[in-house]
């Protein structure tokens, strides 16, 4: 089932939530929305959920498999929805949780018993609760109530999976693992769905496209390797991970980083430099003298990379990041002078004031 978003605007008083919002999720696709606080991302859920409404100007629209559900009701829509704190409820079983949404079904839509059962039973087994049925949500663990919102979602069948901020109350290792376990899911299901993070880890890790809002805008929507290593703006190169800020300019096709650190706003050849921090090489000695004093203020050895806090002449910071490999060749230690040498920066027109 695709879900087509068309010029979508939603104001509160004053304020602007979301603007000429446009996107398109493919059948099967797993997409996220992300973005920091106040970004618009579970208004644009709920906008598509069919919570939320929207300005009425020209051409907007909201199509699920190109048919407009605008004026479909919420229940109509058939959206499976999860929410962060689980809401769940707490008078029923585990069990009951899953199958509330099918026995309150009126109608031709109303299914047996033994259809209810043997549905929520194969949900318990996809959501790996076995065994777990006639518990109570405070008998259980964070991850596996979230399981169970899960689960409950499923059981109508519905035609997308929403899900807002699905991991945000759970602890970080317990994210971790229901994460990879939820892209499993998905790959076995193929269910259409959306979910709302500002863990850009998280987007990166579980998703198969990406879509970076800002202000109420989409600054870039792509994969995760696109939006990542081809940032459209200095917006989304900062918020997808730490990023080095330096000034300089281009002479014959090298890069020369200007180490006073003042920056002459008159200066047209002037450039704004942004490195990642594993696209930084540190050394000892300044070779070719084209590299940029620092001093060590921190290393950070614990993880799987060794991290190394910097500051420059003008007492800037500057993050490296090597593979432990590489680090044991100078064994570098706080208070080291240093040359810093940025390699692959990127320069964009535009100017966030990051």
């Amino acid at each position: 089932m695709s879900v087509e978003v068309r010029n979508i605007t939603k104001r509160f008083g004053s304020f602007t939530a979301l603007e000429n919002i446009n996107l398109t999720v493919p059948d099967g696709d797993l997409v996220a929305l992300l973005g920091p606080s106040g970004s618009g991302k579970t208004t644009l859920l709920r906008i598509i959920a069919g919570l939320e409404s929207f300005e009425s100007v020209e051409g907007a629209d909201i199509l699920f498999k190109g048919a407009s559900v605008v004026g479909n009701r919420i229940g109509e829509r058939r959206v499976g929805f999860v929410f962060q704190h689980y809401a769940l409820f707490r008078h029923h079983t585990v069990y009951g949780n899953i199958a509330f949404g099918l026995k309150v079904r009126r109608g031709r839509n109303r299914i047996s018993r033994k259809e209810i059962r043997e549905r929520v039973m194969n949900l318990i087994h996809l959501v790996q609760l076995d065994g777990l049925e006639s518990r109570y949500p405070d008998q259980l663990s964070g991850g596996q109530r979230q399981r169970v919102a899960l689960a409950r979602a499923l059981a109508i069948e519905p035609r997308f999976l929403l899900l807002d901020e699905p991991f945000g109350a759970l602890d970080a290792r317990v994210r971790q693992n229901l994460r990879r376990w939820l892209r499993r899911m998905h790959d076995e299901i193929k269910l259409t769905s959306i979910f709302v993070t500002h863990d850009q880890e998280e987007a990166l890790e579980l998703a198969d496209r990406v879509v970076v809002m800002n202000r109420g805008r989409v600054e870039q929507e792509g994969t995760p390797a696109e939006v990542f290593h081809k940032p459209k703006n200095e917006f989304v190169m900062d918020f997808l991970g730490n990023v080095n800020l330096f000034h300089g300019r281009v002479e014959s096709g090298r890069v020369l980083i200007d180490q006073s650190g003042v920056v002459s706003r008159d200066d047209s050849n002037q450039k704004r430099f942004f490195v990642r921090p594993h696209e930084i090489d540190l050394l000892p000695d300044n070779v070719d003298g084209l590299g940029l004093p620092a001093k060590i203020s921190r290393v950070q050895l614990a993880g799987s990379i060794a991290k190394i806090e910097l500051i420059d002449i003008v007492n800037k910071e500057i993050f490296v990041e090597m593979s432990h490999e590489k680090y044991s060749i100078y064994k570098f230690e706080s208070g080291d002078n240093v040359y810093v040498f940025p390699k692959n920066s990127i320069i964009f027109p535009e100017d966030y004031s990051i």
